[in-house]
């Protein structure tokens, strides 16, 4: 494997996962939440810019095709998890993090089964967008739980009532975040049934 820039920031992007999770473990909240934030849209921008990095300086690898994917995988599940842990354990949250994890557990179990025939089963168009789309909602909904913290955390000025400024743009960015959720969990299900069809003919014993 060579140490060219596009793999090296695939790594970085595989390393940045655990250190979502890490962000709370160290710090206080909300600046655990920017802190996520920060670290995830960071990573999350590496997934376009190795690949693109990669194209133009002709430095595609196949350490870099089978890192890329499990890369975007622990980075969207380890947020899910932590998200889901400081979200309340929110059932409109839980749903559609299950399915998002149902999916990549089931599609990663396939491509493992099939083996040498795994390279029939490739990323499409839909699959990236997929992936997109949980990105956005997953670092909507870090900024939603760092303005909700931010804004309970501090005390009603002169003229406020009992709700805390900000509070109005959390709940925004959580509602957001959970409709692209929802979106990036239909999509999630959509390309894990159009594997699991493009797979069956390779399931089949009599084949």
């Amino acid at each position: 494997m060579k140490w060219t820039l596009p793999n090296i920031l695939t790594v970085g992007r595989l390393l940045a996962a655990p250190g979502v999770a890490v962000m709370f473990l160290y710090f206080t909240r909300p600046y655990a939440d920017w802190l996520a934030l920060l670290l995830f849209v960071s990573a999350a921008a590496t997934d376009w810019l190795d690949g693109y990095l990669a194209r133009l300086w002709k430095q595609e690898s196949k350490f870099g095709a089978m890192l890329d994917p499990i890369a975007d995988k622990a980075m969207v599940v380890i947020a899910l998890v932590v998200l889901t842990g400081y979200s309340g354990m929110n059932p409109w949250l839980i749903l559609p993090a299950t399915v998002i994890l149902f999916r990549e557990v089931f599609v990663s179990g396939l491509r493992e089964f099939l083996g040498a025939d795994s390279g029939r089963l490739k990323v499409t168009k839909l699959a990236k967008w997929k992936t997109t789309a949980q990105m956005v909602a997953i670092a909507t909904l870090f900024l939603g739980t760092g303005l909700d913290y931010l804004a309970k955390g501090r005390a009603p000025r002169a003229g406020e009532g009992d709700i805390p400024t900000g509070a109005g743009l959390a709940d925004l960015a959580t509602h957001v975040g959970l409709a692209l959720i929802w979106v990036a969990a239909i999509l999630t299900a959509v390309t894990g049934w159009d594997y699991f069809r493009k797979s069956l003919p390779y399931l089949r014993d009599e084949r």
